[in-house]
């Protein structure tokens, strides 16, 4: 499994699966906008090159790195936790003291996925999605499970 960096060249393939996956290229997190056209990430190819078969993109300020987005469309094959590995060791390499997501309350395999993976959940923001609804009113209303989706829930993870 070799995973390498977003570049100019996959960038309209990642744009594509980005806008096609999370409902735009916008991402709301604690109510700010992330251009994910220009997010930074490492990427898994299919053998041919041409389709992803995961996905991972962050964003690094103030000696966090935050996972913005992480899509692995082979599950139980270790594609997530290999793109979640390289994030981390590039956070290292960056000299970041924490690795930090946010997921939704109705990503029950998130959660789990996230927390095996030595992340702790460390706040819960109530109504968060409600909000950000507001501005991107394509996120949908009921999420996995039947759940509805309405708070933006806290990992980290200590470097």
């Amino acid at each position: 499994m070799t995973i390498c960096p977003i570049t100019p060249q996959t960038r309209e393939l990642v744009t594509t699966f980005i806008a096609n996956t999370w409902f735009g290229t916008d991402m709301l997190i604690r109510g700010e906008i992330i251009d994910m056209t220009c997010a930074d990430g490492f990427m898994l190819l299919d053998e041919s090159g041409t389709a992803l078969l995961g996905l991972v993109t962050y964003i690094i300020r103030n000696g966090a790195c935050e996972i913005v987005s992480l899509n692995s469309l082979r599950e139980n094959c270790g594609i997530g936790t290999a793109l979640v590995e390289k994030v981390k060791a590039h956070a290292l390499s960056q000299q970041c003291h924490q690795l930090q997501l946010m997921t939704t309350n109705d990503n029950i395999n998130a959660i789990r996925f996230y927390q095996k993976r030595g992340f702790d959940l460390v706040g819960i923001n109530v109504g968060a999605i409600d909000l950000e609804r507001e501005q991107k009113p394509q996120i949908p209303l009921l999420g996995n499970y039947g759940i509805p989706i309405r708070h933006e829930l806290e990992f980290e993870m200590p470097l």
